[in-house]
């Protein structure tokens, strides 16, 4: 069955290749700005002296924040797990570093660190979040049964996270890591992309995007899809080896007893504006200990003094609210939609594997092709209206959602799911009933990963091709050196961000408390 999967993704990715080749020799989209496969091998062969000294450059900071990121993430998915108020304290820093706009900080980065510094930073921050989510939402949804077996029989609580939760959770950080490869060489590209540099993927893309070589635009987009695809797959790989080994064999019906935000009404409160204060005071303390200049970097209160208390105060917020009212529309849109697909293909992994098999090599070539890349070819085949920011939007959004959605899928206990089987359900009734009830915590994870990569998504089409919101807003302040209104739209999107996580959350607690499911935010 595994080795029919495997003919029908080859034999699919073959049909397309082919339905490609035909399109681009004949010129049918948009004059040639999708080229045929052949002519971009061409141009790649032809270009080869120049790749290997940007390949090298964007695997060192790839592979760098990677490592780093995903080490600081599983730590930390460790302890927020372990201590509710700890995650609680973090939650805004968390959700911070998962929504900061690369295209906003990258040129700060560049101006306010040296070397591969900003590269690494940004490919850190891309894995962070995705991961230490898996971790925590892994070690949360452990078998309570499990955990009372080793206390029963004197373990301690060290040996109850190594020998029960740690090793259940490897399936969901592992899921993580899937998604998190792919986001370590964007991080990278975009740093380069927006931050100079002599070498690197993105640098070479820069160098690219004027000269109306789309077979070139092409030849670089695929490379980095490659390394991404192939890290993707290694993890992928990985995953499939270790599933059977950590793969529950029953539901488990305990309850578990987690303790949410319980405590004394002012505890409460004193932990929600701790929670929103600290990402202001680091942010504060890294300003004041990168040395910068404060033309270039801004405080929080240089923030506030630019929007609310400066001479052109009142004209920077009608830019940014009327930016915002262009902005935050479309970003609903594709954040519904880009969840609802990712939901239907999960869906379909259950029910037909063999399409989603089929499917998979188009999907990674959506998520890994760096957005630079191709939006430039996009706004030749859809131009600059919604449709491209919709397209983009949706092709952000939901390739993390799908992948932690088809892991809650499938960890759901064959067992359970032969039940209504055997009193004649049907199939459907069997998801319905069963496995998508079982997954929930996996559906408001997915939820929460997509909000911020949303507005990301329409930033970059805003940024790059349609000259509208945020995104927009944002280029032109780069142009103009309006460094108050850079660090505004960083700090409203990240604002925004956190509401939108904020309101998932409050939904995942209220629905999940009801069905005696233990949260994972």
């Amino acid at each position: 069955m595994a080795a029919e999967r495997r003919f029908a993704g080859v034999r699919n990715a073959l049909i397309l290749l082919l339905l490609w080749e035909v399109i681009g020799q004949l010129g049918l989209v948009a004059g040639g700005a999708l080229p045929p496969p052949s002519d971009i091998l061409i141009r790649l062969w032809q270009d080869r002296g120049d790749y290997p000294g940007h390949i090298i450059a964007t695997l060192q900071a790839s592979v760098a924040g990677f490592v780093i990121g995903n080490v600081v993430a599983v730590a930390a998915g460790v302890i927020f797990a372990l201590s509710p108020p700890m995650l609680r304290l973090f939650r805004g820093i968390n959700i911070a570093a998962f929504a900061l706009p690369p295209i906003a900080i990258a040129p700060i980065l560049a101006l306010t660190l040296s070397g591969m510094a900003p590269r690494i930073t940004l490919a850190a921050l891309g894995v962070y979040f995705v991961t230490m989510t898996a971790t925590v939402i892994g070690i949360a949804q452990a078998d309570s049964r499990a955990k009372d077996v080793v206390r029963a029989y004197g373990g301690s609580r060290w040996q109850v996270l190594r020998l029960v939760q740690f090793r259940g959770a490897v399936p969901s950080i592992l899921a993580g890591l899937r998604i998190a490869a792919p986001n370590a060489v964007l991080g990278a590209i975009l740093a380069e992309f927006g931050g100079g540099g002599r070498w690197g993927l993105g640098t070479y893309l820069l160098g690219s995007l004027g000269r109306g070589e789309p077979d070139r635009l092409w030849g670089i987009g695929l490379i980095a899809t490659l390394i991404a695809g192939l890290s993707y797959a290694g993890f992928a790989l990985l995953s499939r080896k270790l599933l059977g080994a950590t793969k529950a064999v029953t539901l488990n019906a305990a309850v578990p007893t987690g303790k949410g935000d319980s405590g004394p009404l002012w505890a409460r409160i004193g932990m929600a504006l701790a929670s929103v204060a600290l990402p202001f005071a680091l942010w504060w303390a890294l300003i004041k200990l990168s040395g910068a200049p404060s033309m270039i970097a801004k405080t929080p209160g240089d923030v506030f003094t630019y929007l609310f208390l400066a001479p052109s105060a009142e004209t920077a917020q009608a830019k940014l609210l009327a930016a915002l009212a262009q902005t935050l529309p479309i970003t609903f849109i594709g954040m519904v939609a880009g969840l609802a697909f990712a939901f239907a293909l999960a869906i379909l992994s259950k029910l037909s594997p063999r399409f989603i098999s089929g499917f998979m090599p188009v999907a990674l070539i959506t998520q890994t092709m760096p957005l630079v890349a191709l939006t430039p070819l996009l706004v030749l085949i859809l131009g600059r209206g919604t449709s491209l920011t919709l397209w983009i939007t949706i092709s952000v959004t939901f390739f993390p959602a799908f992948v932690t959605l088809a892991q809650g899928l499938a960890l759901v206990p064959r067992s359970a799911e032969d039940l209504p089987r055997a009193y004649g359900a049907s199939r459907w009734t069997e998801l319905r009933m069963v496995t998508i009830p079982a997954s929930l915590p996996y559906l408001f994870a997915a939820t929460r990963l997509t909000v911020p990569r949303a507005l990301l998504g329409v930033m970059i089409a805003e940024w790059l091709a349609t000259g509208r919101g945020i995104g927009n807003l944002l280029n032109q302040s780069r142009g103009y050196l309006d460094y108050g209104m850079i660090w505004s739209v960083a700090a409203v999107s990240v604002i925004l961000s956190v509401v939108f996580y904020q309101l998932v959350v409050v939904v995942e607690r209220r629905v999940l408390g009801r069905l005696g499911m233990a949260t994972s935010e």
